[in-house]
């Protein structure tokens, strides 16, 4: 009998002690793995949070001067354009000018196939200058002429160095890279470098929190310029800076004011006269 009541007995007590144990290792299971996804969890937050390559950034931009269609909506809308405006030109002695311009444009399927015609009149002179199949050449009373050097590389400037050589580097061809992120007076920019095909180079200040580009920069010669953009407004439903400031070695050369800017209307070929 009492064999029997220790053998009830110590029955009894693997039925109370083994749950216990059971549940213990079960608590002890669940803590480990808790604190393994607590550790992934760090480890995780640790990482850089997502930050956006140039590619994403360049087509964030490219949406939000089209939106809402972006390179759809700037290819319809921008098919011709026509320009109005006024370009205070500074020179080294100080001297200025005050021209007014226009600007017929237009697209082509990327940059070097575009047509575009500068007219610009100055105090003593009024004369053209022209972009067709990548080349540039002059016009004056209807006559065509060889500008000198010093204009053509800075209408060539005008052309492969802007905010449109950045929404169109695919149809270019270009090579885009994010060469890191900036704060300067309070603002966050990306910085993205554009290489043409021509090895042209030109970096571009992306404001990180509304996409637009707020300056450029690039070197030419022993020259270091800058174009800052200011009064962005909608133009027909794509964003368009109003005012341009060109800065070379930190001295303003140029200021630019839009006038009137108008997309879609029809531009006249015989704007366009072939070079001989």
């Amino acid at each position: 009998m009492n064999s029997f009541l220790r053998l009830l007995i110590l029955l009894l007590s693997l039925l109370i002690v083994l749950p216990l144990f059971m549940f213990a290792q079960q608590t002890e299971t669940s803590s480990k793995t808790k604190d393994k996804s607590k550790d992934s969890a760090a480890k995780d937050n640790s990482k850089p949070s997502g930050e956006l390559n140039a590619e994403q950034i360049v087509e964030s931009v490219i949406l939000i001067y089209g939106f809402p269609g972006g390179r759809q909506t700037l290819d319809q809308i921008r098919k011709t354009t026509n320009e109005r405006g006024k370009t205070r030109i500074t020179y080294p002695d100080g001297r200025s000018d005050l021209v007014n311009y226009q600007r017929f444009i237009i697209r082509g399927a990327n940059l070097e196939k575009e047509k575009i015609r500068l007219d610009q009149e100055f105090p003593s002179v009024r004369y053209s200058l022209l972009h067709e199949d990548g080349k540039v050449f002059g016009l004056y009373n209807d006559q065509i002429f060889s500008p000198r050097e010093d204009a053509v590389a800075a209408f060539i400037d005008q052309i492969y160095r802007s905010i449109e050589a950045l929404l169109r580097y695919k149809e270019d061809e270009s090579q885009i890279t994010l060469a890191g992120r900036e704060k300067m007076l309070g603002v966050d920019f990306y910085l993205i470098d554009l290489a043409d095909k021509n090895g042209r180079k030109t970096r571009f200040y992306v404001s990180a929190k509304r996409f637009r580009v707020m300056m450029l920069e690039y070197e030419s010669g022993d020259k270091k310029y800058q174009r800052k953009f200011y009064d962005y407004n909608y133009a027909q439903g794509t964003l368009v800076p109003f005012r341009t400031v060109l800065y070379v070695d930190g001295r303003i050369t140029e200021e630019t004011d839009i006038g009137t800017i108008t997309f879609g209307q029809k531009v006249d070929e015989s704007l366009f006269p072939k070079q001989p």
